[in-house]
Parts: C-alpha cells; sequence; structure tokens
C-alpha cells in the first residue's frame, strides 16, 4: 500500500526574468515501510525534488508545480502554508544533512524534540519531555534522562545525527527523509547509523526515502532505487534488479565506479565528462554527451519511461 504518491513534481527556478526547470516531472510511489534510495551525482537534483514535495525551498525564487504529491491521501500541493506546517514535522519528517547547521546551538536537545511534540500532538510540557526522553533512549543516545538537557555541541558527531533523527521522529512521521544521513561520519559510526535507521523502519513502520549518491549505502539498506540525472528520473526499481542488471548506461556507469567494480585496476573508474547546467541542456537525453552508447535518437528525443527512460535500454541491446 502506497503512503506517498509523487506525480510529475518539477521546481522551477524564476532567474533573469525567465524560468528554468531544476526537477523535471519526477514521479514514484513509496509503500508502507519501504526505504527507497534516491541516488545520484551532486546537484542531480536529489535533495530539491524532496524538499520540493515538502514544500521547504531554500528560496523564494523557487516555486514547485506538479500532479499531485499525495501523503496518505492528502494532496499537499494543495494545502496552504498553514496546512503545510502542521504536515511537516508531524506526519513528514526530515533529517537533514549537517546536523550542526539545523539543531538550535542555543536551545537544548530535548526542547527541541519537545517543541514539535508540543506543536503537533498538543501535549503538555511535562508530557513532551518524557516522550522526548524516550525517543533519545529508541535512536540510542546513552542515559537519554541525563542527556535531554545537553547542548548540541555536547554531542558528539554521530550523537547529534542520533538527535536529528531523534527530532524528526518525535511525533512518529509516516514519511522521514534522510539527506545523506552518514555524511563525515566515520565507518564505525556511518554503520551505527543505518542500523538504527533499519531498525527504526522495522520497529515504527516508518517509510524512508534515503537521499546519497554512494551505492554502498543503498545495496545496505533500501528496498527500492530512483537514479536521477540533470533533475530527471533515469531508472527506477527493485534494489535487486536495478544493480544486478542495470538498463540505464548512466545506472551502469555509477555501479562501475564504486570501488569493488574497479579493484583490479589502477585508477578508480569515472564516468567521463560532465552534467550539463540546468539552463544550457542538450537536445535529446540529457545524458547523451557523456554516454558510450549513445544512438540516433538520444541526440533527437528526449526518452520518457517508468522503469527506465531511455532510447536504447542495455537490456535491450544485442
Amino acid at each position: 500500500m502506497s503512503v506517498l504518491q509523487v506525480q510529475d513534481l518539477s521546481v522551477i527556478a524564476h532567474n533573469a526574468g525567465r524560468d528554468v526547470t531544476l526537477v523535471d516531472r519526477v514521479s514514484f510511489d513509496l509503500a508502507e515501510g519501504e526505504i527507497l534510495g534516491l541516488v545520484g551525482e551532486s546537484g542531480s537534483g536529489k535533495t530539491l525534488a524532496c524538499r520540493g514535495l515538502m514544500r521547504l525551498l531554500p528560496s523564494p525564487t523557487l516555486r514547485v508545480q506538479g500532479a499531485a504529491v499525495r501523503l496518505a491521501g492528502q494532496d499537499l500541493l494543495t494545502l496552504d502554508d498553514a496546512g503545510m506546517r502542521a504536515v511537516r514535522g508531524g506526519q513528514l519528517g526530515m533529517i537533514f544533512q549537517n546536523p550542526s547547521s539545523h539543531l538550535d546551538p542555543l536551545m537544548r536537545i530535548g526542547e527541541q524534540i519537545a517543541e514539535g511534540i508540543r506543536l503537533h500532538q498538543g501535549a503538555s510540557k511535562k508530557d513532551a519531555r518524557l516522550h522526548a526522553i524516550e525517543v533519545l533512549r529508541q535512536v540510542g543516545i546513552p542515559d537519554p534522562r541525563a542527556r535531554i538537557d545537553n547542548y548540541p555541541h555536547e554531542f558528539s558527531g554521530g550523537m547529534r545525527q542520533r538527535a536529528m533523527i531523534a527530532v524528526a521522529l518525535g511525533c512518529n512521521p509516516k514519511v522521514l527523509i534522510a539527506d545523506e544521513p552518514t555524511t563525515a561520519l566515520d565507518v564505525t559510526v556511518q554503520a551505527q547509523i543505518l542500523r538504527l535507521l533499519l531498525d527504526l523502519r522495522d520497529q515504527r513502520g516508518v517509510s524512508i526515502i534515503m537521499i546519497t549518491h554512494d551505492l554502498g549505502v543503498v545495496a545496505q539498506t533500501c528496498d527500492s532505487i530512483a537514479v536521477m540525472y540533470a533533475g530527471r528520473l533515469c531508472e527506477h526499481g527493485s534494489k535487486y534488479d536495478l544493480l544486478a542488471h542495470p538498463q540505464h548506461p548512466y545506472t551502469a556507469g555509477l555501479i562501475d565506479c564504486q570501488p569493488a567494480h574497479s579493484s583490479g585496476h589502477a585508477l578508480l573508474r569515472t564516468i567521463p565528462g560532465q552534467p550539463p547546467l540546468l539552463d544550457a541542456l542538450p537536445a535529446g537525453c540529457r545524458f547523451n554527451p557523456r554516454c558510450p552508447q549513445v544512438g540516433a535518437l538520444c541526440t533527437e528525443l528526449l526518452p520518457e519511461g517508468a522503469r527506465v527512460a531511455c532510447h536504447y535500454p542495455l537490456g535491450d541491446r544485442p
């Protein structure tokens, strides 16, 4: 059963008197308890697409348009600002990439968790504090009754990430968006955070969108994968099918760049070239200037497809 349905979501920037499409008609469904990995190079539009569905864009020059973004049947694109604020932090939570930038340094950790609980659930100050202690316990903060009154700077990097997860989980959201949740953490702490997210999914049934550029993280945690390139989804499918049998040349290139696939080579493999500028896109497929298997249609028509947006999918080639 789908808890989140995203249909033709676009993010448009108005710049120098003209509109530039930064995220172009992204569509996907997220099932209850599913972890979806949203992958692609930096600048591919992963974070912007998720901020768009949350209507939490970083600039007033950006706007969202689309057919629908339904969370548990409610279309978020039809809500006014007050209605959307009631959804964000309540039914829809986000773990931001850098907890040091998103945890208020002047507020105690417990206050930051309890604030959302009081706002969205109408809990008393006492009940919200007790709930915050329980959430800190669930995310693995040792001695939560004592640590609840600490400030963010009194936590290590890994504990700050756990605190950020606790803030996002305070109101038991249906969907959790995790934006590069293991960036800048050492390997041991990274594994702990990924294990925590899996445990929370199993215990709470929360659905998760995992934004990452690391296919190793995706392989460990996700059920399905959506690959983005230059603001568009180019491939979407189950983790096992997509990693074992990629159909889009870009997906195959990303997999080939992983260290495990490059171990027999002197240098780490890369995809030649650079992603295009979104205000100067090539004709046809956006990947065609970098594609090793470009064909006649690739420079003429923009490919469409729910499973793979490619004129000549790898599985169809002789």
